[in-house]
């Protein structure tokens, strides 16, 4: 019996699958201090390296680039850098900051300082000083107890134009003018007088004028008030002086005398001392009954005082609101007569009653005042001329409108009459 012989079976070893993935090695970046023997290293770790060196494209795909390192030196420049770029940040948001901070104090100052100029707040400040001969009349408590009433500041002076009422207020800023010892004189000035005493000084005057000399040069023996008064003008530039003369009123009607030559001679007199006044001093003398009506007189002036400068804090001089607008920058006329219409509307307008509609329907039928006028030539009857403009259509608003027979009868009164008093309404 042959022998069967069976073939050897052949098994493959794991050697095999070590070659192969020898051949997948990766490529690994070696430094310069490295040295390998080329006979062990396969072509592809050589292509490899090469491609490493060269910073360029692996083959899986990621790209390896070759970063010189930096030194100390370009290190520290950049560190500096930053730091200078954040301090010159952080030093513009303080210079914000505070340049903000600035900005809210001046506007609470200013705010403050307005709230110090209104009326109610002002008048705080006033101090109205009054001269004690004014206390020798017992009517002067009156005025004491309305200014202690309204809780006014007061105070009594022998000094100054005697029977004077002045006032003073406390100065709001450091460097305001006139300012003395943080306290500002008020240019209104009240001088309280009799009747009697009002006489003496037209009697001074009198004998002054008679004697054609000034009322400064008189003797120390008739010095009386109209002396006193010249003297504190001339040394008190500025002062607004009124006088506020007592009367009963039994001098008020006017029986000063039974002598009709004395009375009116008397008149005459008053009437040449009100007159130097008025004209040379810029004094005004006012008659008043009783102490009620001097005190009302200083309670108005006083509220008067305490509102004058928040009105001129407020007021704009240059008149703004008025140059706000083209109604009040006019028109201009070229020489080719361009706006003339519009001047001609304009002058309409300056009419009560006469809106922008209305005086264009009249500028619409008749481009100028001449063809107007020509046309109320060629009417015959003066009741037709009044008439002409009365039944022109209004353009414009909800319904039609007609001029109407009264902005007619006045736009004809303007252009026809030859009256400059007239009244055109």
């Amino acid at each position: 019996m042959s022998a069967v012989q069976r073939a050897n079976t052949w098994e493959i070893s794991d050697s095999e699958n070590e070659s192969d993935e020898v051949k997948q090695t990766s490529c690994v970046i070696l430094d310069q201090d490295t040295s390998i023997n080329e006979s062990n290293t396969s072509p592809s770790s050589k292509s490899c390296s090469a491609r490493a060196e060269d910073g360029s494209t692996s083959a899986d795909g990621v790209k390896i680039s070759s970063k010189r390192r930096r030194t100390r030196e370009e290190v520290q420049e950049e560190l500096e850098t930053r730091k200078a770029a954040r301090d010159k940040r952080r030093q513009e948001k303080e210079k914000l900051k505070e340049k903000k901070l600035q900005e809210q104090q001046r506007r609470k100052q200013a705010a403050e300082r307005l709230n110090l100029l209104k009326p109610e707040n002002f008048i705080k400040s006033l101090t109205a000083h009054i001269h004690a001969v004014l206390l020798r009349d017992a009517g002067c408590d009156v005025l004491l107890r309305t200014l202690d009433g309204f809780q006014w500041r007061n105070r009594i002076e022998n000094q100054g134009l005697p029977n004077s009422i002045s006032w003073t207020r406390q100065a709001l800023q450091q460097a305001e003018d006139e300012a003395k010892n943080g306290v500002i004189e008020e240019d209104q000035v009240l001088m309280v007088i009799s009747h009697d005493e009002f006489e003496d000084m037209v009697m001074s005057h009198k004998t002054v004028t008679n004697q054609s000399a000034l009322i400064g040069d008189m003797h120390e023996g008739a010095e009386s008030l109209l002396q006193h008064l010249s003297k504190y003008l001339s040394r008190t530039a500025g002062k607004v002086v009124t006088i506020l003369v007592m009367i009963s009123h039994q001098q008020r009607s006017g029986s000063w005398g039974e002598d009709d030559f004395y009375l009116n001679q008397h008149h005459l007199d008053t009437e040449q001392l009100l007159v130097h006044l008025q004209l040379y001093w810029n004094v005004t003398v006012h008659f008043l009954f009783g102490w009620q009506e001097v005190t009302d007189h200083v309670v108005a002036l006083t509220k008067a005082l305490s509102k004058r400068p928040y009105k001129a804090l407020c007021g704009d001089p240059d008149l703004g609101f008025c140059m706000d607008g083209s109604w009040s920058a006019g028109v201009r006329v070229d020489r080719d007569g361009r706006g003339l219409a519009q001047v001609w509307t304009r002058q309409m307008q300056q009419l009560n009653r006469v809106s922008p509609a209305m005086a264009k329907a009249v500028t619409s039928a008749y481009p100028s005042p001449s063809l107007l006028l020509k046309a109320y030539e060629e009417l015959p009857s003066e009741e037709e001329r009044r008439r002409l403009l009365a039944d022109l259509t209004v353009v414009g608003g909800a319904k039609d409108r007609r001029v109407g027979p009264e902005l007619a009868g006045r736009i004809h009164r303007l252009l026809t009459s030859q009256n400059p008093h007239l009244l055109l309404d």
